[in-house]
């Protein structure tokens, strides 16, 4: 087996590793916990911020905030996420139309 192969699927396992430790770490440090009023904090409102965080980060990188459309390619999809999901509560439906919407106006008007 040659050097390259050998550091490539050394790589991968230790990458592999790290995620699979990263992500029951948690589970396991926290599953006795799980009626901890903190825990049922973060339970319930941590997605909500990061889904905010990561909107707010796609508003300021993908938007055109040219003077004609002023970022309403970017205002219009993310609104149309806002919406759905407070009326529907459903974020994959939220997610999925947004990117349609997106996508659409991205192929359309740009």
């Amino acid at each position: 087996m040659a050097s390259e192969d050998f550091y490539l699927i050394s790589f991968i396992l230790v990458a592999a590793a790290a995620t699979l430790t990263t992500r029951l770490l948690p589970f396991a440090f926290l599953g006795k916990q799980s009626h901890h009023p903190l825990v049922q904090h973060l339970g319930r409102y941590l997605p909500a911020g990061i889904m905010a965080l990561l909107v707010v980060i796609f508003l300021l990188q993908s938007g055109h905030w040219q003077q004609p459309i002023l970022g309403l390619d970017a205002l219009i999809p993310a609104g149309l996420v806002v919406a759905l999901h407070l009326w529907k509560r459903n974020a994959l439906l939220s997610m999925l139309a947004g990117t349609a919407c997106y996508m659409l106006i991205q192929q359309s008007f740009l």
